[in-house]
């Protein structure tokens, strides 16, 4: 065994024991031959999701359910996003292996008892994020459940078994555990302004993100100064008892803990609910729907604070001030060290944006699909600060069809422009570090 192996072997070793899971020899799934990337004390197996040509390849019609490429050889994997299936396990298992779909996923989890199936190599690019820019640039775990239901389908063996995933694709990828790279899908932007009422919201306000996030050894502490200007919101979730509405089906949910904390226009609970501007028009408020998280913040995010008044903090938001409830001697919010961005000196709105692409000058001359970044319907606005600060990869894998007979088919092509990450809101954006200054706080 190389010094390698034994450094991999003991890594797993500590990861079953943190996790709570009996460390198994690799299965016939998971044997070297058979091509699971999983950690050893989870017995994956491999059903590859459909990769086939279901319309006239001559005129760039539809195939299924992902796109090969040859990362990170050609471009990092950066963020891990985090669903729920809205499916038992067996039927997205049929969902992926149907080429008419145009869905897949790197892996499923099953909720009883954790079992992890690989349908998708990480290499390659699946078809999960609802941003392309985010799909091409990351690697989607599926989990068996119902966003609405969450209490009933995220038991802690799917808890347990997902947590060792994202441990061991971390490590394998150099990917940080926090939240502006363990993503949710409902953290995931829009691709453009129009695209945002599409954006999916699972795994929804019953995810438990404290939870998760200490399984993953990475829970929510105090790092910065009492009264700081960046907080990490982190409501105890079995305290944190909320009463939302499944709108989609337009009925009201019983009162349950949720890593959501809801979000108001002023320090009142009776004030109407923040509404997301890209979402609701100037002088509706929000709605306290499962899935209007421009309404609420969720366990485990961060954000800079505006404004304090006993019982009530102010944050940040969208572009706007936003309030939530944290009285004297909780936790709701904890003051953490960290990076903010905020306009330059002189700029009084910095767009924002849903991807990183290039622009249209980084392009080959005769390539004729040039994809171009689009600002989203937020601005942050000078005196505002939001977390984040970390590059981002620029760059925009072209891949139109199912083989490389196109010109520049199953390209991808890195941009000039320079952006970093930023907490606008519930879900991450993208800014032009040329806007923005990047200041770390305490």
């Amino acid at each position: 065994m190389t010094s390698k192996q034994r450094i991999r072997l003991a890594l797993a070793t500590a990861t079953a024991g943190a996790l709570g899971l009996a460390l198994a020899p690799a299965t016939a799934a998971s044997a070297a031959g058979s091509g699971t990337e999983c950690p050893r004390v989870l017995k994956c197996d491999w059903v590859p999701a459909a990769y086939q040509q279901t319309g006239d390849p001559a005129n760039k019609e539809a195939y299924g359910n992902y796109d090969v490429s040859d990362r990170p050889n050609t471009n990092r994997i950066k963020y891990i996003v985090l669903h729920d299936t809205e499916e038992t396990y067996a039927t997205t298992l049929k969902i992926f292996q149907d080429p008419t779909r145009a869905a897949s996923a790197h892996y499923v989890v099953r909720s009883g008892d954790g079992h992890v199936t690989q349908m998708v190599k990480t290499k390659d690019v699946a078809w999960q994020a609802g941003n392309w820019y985010i799909n091409s640039d990351s690697i989607g775990i599926e989990q068996e459940g119902y966003a609405t239901e969450g209490a009933t389908w995220f038991t802690p063996a799917m808890y347990r078994s997902t947590a060792a995933l994202v441990r061991y694709l971390a490590d394998k990828y150099d990917i940080p555990l926090d939240r502006q790279h363990i993503l949710g899908h409902d953290t995931v932007p829009p691709t453009t302004a129009g695209g945002t009422a599409a954006m999916h919201w699972d795994p929804g306000p019953y995810w438990d993100w404290n939870y998760f996030m200490g399984l993953l050894g990475r829970p929510t502490e105090q790092t910065g100064r009492p009264g700081g200007q960046l907080v990490t919101v982190n409501p105890v979730f079995k305290q944190n008892v909320q009463a939302f509405r499944d709108c989609e089906k337009n009925i009201d949910l019983p009162a349950q803990p949720s890593s959501a904390v809801p979000l108001y226009t002023q320090p009142s609970t009776t004030a109407p609910l923040f509404a997301d501007p890209g979402l609701h028009p100037p002088g509706q408020s929000g709605t306290n729907c499962a899935g209007d998280w421009g309404s609420k913040i969720s366990a485990t995010q961060q954000a800079v604070v505006a404004e304090r008044k006993p019982g009530w903090t102010a944050i940040w938001w969208y572009g706007q001030e936003a309030w939530f409830q944290s009285p004297a001697h909780t936790r709701t919010a904890t003051a953490t060290a960290g990076y903010v961005v905020r306009p330059k000196r002189g700029r009084t709105d910095v767009p924002v944006y849903g991807t990183a692409y290039p622009a249209a000058g980084d392009y080959p001359a005769d390539f004729t699909a040039p994809r171009v970044s689009t600002p989203l319907a937020y601005t942050i606005k000078a005196g505002q600060s939001y977390p984040g600060g970390e590059p981002t990869p620029t760059g925009y894998y072209y891949a139109p069809t199912i083989d490389s007979s196109y010109p520049y088919d199953h390209t991808y092509f890195p941009g000039s422009t320079r952006y970093v990450t930023v907490q606008i809101g519930h879900r991450i954006a993208f800014v032009k570090a040329s806007d923005v200054d990047v200041v770390r706080v305490r």
